[in-house]
């Protein structure tokens, strides 16, 4: 990665690292909830505060992405 400044190469060579997938994944966590969270606050017909609105956006991620596990638990038990 020549064509790279040195910064942009050691950012890219840790995403691409297989043992860092937690990190990587909690940092795009945060990132959608940044994004869901006020189109959740524009959804509800009350008035939310933004820390709630943040906090449902999370339980939704959440929630989601268990949903998405326990799918791929069902159907590919062996790899588990």
């Amino acid at each position: 990665m020549e064509y790279l400044p040195q910064d942009f190469a050691q950012v890219f060579a840790f995403v691409t690292c297989k043992r860092n997938h937690i990190p990587v994944s909690l940092f795009l966590l945060l990132c959608f909830n940044v994004l869901l969270a006020p189109a959740v606050q524009a959804a509800t017909p009350l008035q939310l505060s933004r820390s709630a609105s943040y906090a449902i956006a999370l339980l939704l991620l959440v929630t989601m992405s268990l949903c998405v596990y326990l799918f791929v638990v069902i159907f590919q038990p062996e790899k588990f």
